[in-house]
């Protein structure tokens, strides 16, 4: 009865590895996760001296004066500037492009994981025990953890989640024997171990 409860709550979350019918046509992965923050400085020193990724270009500024490119572009107020956009690699996962962005209408937001829209990036790790010890030399504010799961599809993961000087969510994640859903799904997330093994 167990199996049955699990494998309509995998079906339910669309991890029972079923393809859907529709697609971006030629879509191959995900490349990168875009973050505007107040001060690219700041945050290329915490992605790069305190997370550990590598800075791979840096370029800008933008801007149109006279017309609504950088509306009709990104949806942005037309005066909208990106002074600088800089992208980062961190270790074999996808890559995180940074804004530091000026406009009349800017809002400095700071949501919650619970809040409507808000994100948090989650980093692989291979330890998040030593991950915790070395956020915590860094000063950089951890919630409770590292935190194992034990039950349900996610069983096998430990994490635990910690924020950047100016209120990005992120996290430190590992499963280094897989998790439970991999059992019963054909569909497999991205993992930091090589798939053909």
């Amino acid at each position: 009865m167990k199996r049955t409860v699990i494998a309509a709550a995998f079906a339910a979350l669309g991890c029972a590895g079923t393809a859907s019918a529709d697609s971006i046509p030629g879509l191959k992965g995900h490349d990168h996760t875009g973050i505007t923050v107040p001060d690219m400085k700041q945050a290329l020193d915490f992605f790069v001296n305190v997370v550990g990724c590598e800075e791979a270009m840096s370029f800008g500024p933008f801007s149109d004066d006279k017309g609504t490119f950088m509306t009709d572009l990104l949806g942005v107020d037309s005066k909208a500037v990106i002074e600088q956009i800089a992208q980062v690699r961190c270790g074999y996962g996808s890559n995180i492009e940074l804004f530091k962005y000026t406009a009349p209408d800017q809002k400095a937001l700071k949501p919650r994981n619970s809040d409507i829209g808000a994100f948090h990036i989650a980093l692989y790790v291979d330890d998040v025990a030593a991950a915790k010890k070395y956020l915590d030399a860094k000063g950089v504010p951890t919630r409770m953890g590292p935190l194992p799961i034990k039950e349900g599809p996610a069983a096998g993961q430990t994490v635990l989640y910690f924020q950047s000087p100016w209120g990005l969510q992120l996290e430190a994640i590992s499963y280094p024997d897989g998790m439970a859903y991999e059992k019963n799904s054909k569909t497999i997330l991205w993992s930091p171990k090589d798939p053909s093994k």
